[in-house]
């Protein structure tokens, strides 16, 4: 994708740069996933953590808290916390969702029952205000804590503005920073509390995590219209058949005719698909250039992620975490 140099990818590196502090959070993490009474919680857990993931956002708190100059041991700890609420929301979405896989495995869900994600998911969720609050720093439990409800509210939101034609560009912004961009910019903003830097580098901080994961879910959505299924890992479409109202789509439906919109109302909030609408969805989304524009989205808000980072002193990590910005959306080129 250009960015993989030498044959890494940016949050490759990021991870190698901060091994060691990525084995304490492991470490952490593996002790207080478990539990003395209820054996299922760290099967469960581990089942998910042990999975593989890139561990993208506790990597964000290390690389903002060590970039500003942070020395003591609790960014491990809120690293850990960033995880954890990812992970709960995790199990909780696959049922929500009814999955089936997850990272190319079974999920936990499927393997166990619902009834067992929903708890472990809880306990874990239990486990992330007990590592928040370790540290002693009022804000930081503020901030996760904030994250926490925002991600609860936007997974509900979307529960009705995902079928609903009328949901627009600022619905769905509002559902992006609940189910990806919060958790971002509290792993990133965090880890500038943590250090003590003056307000203006934790507010850049922040900003870089909310445009990060913005720019990170439109790309995805975006992919789902056009991208290559080897490379997702998610057939082309899957979007459309679960009747998921993305920014494509919402771009092509502020644009339709009546005649457009008829269709629009028959596939997504009716659920009504027939052989040859994805095609035809395609077409349209094509004809108003729905795609595109949603591209320069994307691009604009990795811009804007790239761009809040200027005020912070230049370091490796920085340097980093501006390619990442690159990253998430190179893959739209």
């Amino acid at each position: 994708m250009g960015l993989d140099t030498p044959n890494q990818k940016p949050h490759d590196r990021l991870a190698a740069l901060l091994s060691e502090d990525m084995a304490s959070v492991n470490a952490l993490i593996r002790e207080r996933m478990a539990s003395k009474h209820a054996p299922r919680i760290p099967e469960v857990t581990a089942h998910l953590v042990e999975a593989g993931g890139k561990r993208l956002r506790p990597l964000l708190t290390l690389a903002s808290a060590r970039m500003c100059g942070y020395d003591g041991p609790f960014h491990v700890h809120l690293a850990a916390t960033v995880e954890f609420i990812h992970t709960a929301t995790l199990l909780h979405d696959d049922v929500v969702d009814e999955s089936s896989q997850r990272r190319g495995r079974p999920t936990a869900n499927l393997l166990w029952d619902n009834k067992s994600s929903v708890l472990v998911g809880d306990y874990l969720f239990a486990r992330a205000f007990q590592l928040m609050v370790e540290p002693g720093n009022l804000r930081v439990l503020d901030i996760l804590s904030n994250a926490a409800a925002t991600i609860a509210e936007g997974e509900v939101l979307q529960l009705t503005a995902a079928q609903d034609l009328r949901t627009d560009e600022d619905i769905y912004l509002q559902v992006v920073r609940g189910k990806t961009a919060a958790l971002f910019s509290a792993a990133t903003e965090v880890g500038g509390v943590i250090a003590g830097v003056e307000e203006a580098h934790v507010q850049a901080l922040f900003t870089y995590g909310d445009a990060l994961g913005i720019a990170f879910q439109i790309a995805d959505d975006l992919l789902d219209y056009q991208g290559d299924s080897a490379a997702t890992g998610k057939n082309v479409g899957d979007d459309f058949r679960e009747r998921k109202l993305t920014l494509p789509v919402i771009k092509a439906v502020a644009a339709a005719d009546d005649e457009e919109r008829a269709f629009w109302v028959r596939v997504i909030e009716k659920g009504d698909q027939q052989e040859g609408d994805l095609e035809h969805a395609l077409a349209l989304l094509d004809r108003h250039g729905a795609l595109e524009v949603t591209r320069d989205d994307a691009l604009g808000w990795s811009e804007k992620a790239k761009k809040s980072l200027a005020v912070l002193p230049e370091s490796e990590l920085r340097d980093l975490l501006i390619e990442l910005a690159d990253f998430v959306v190179a893959r739209l080129y």
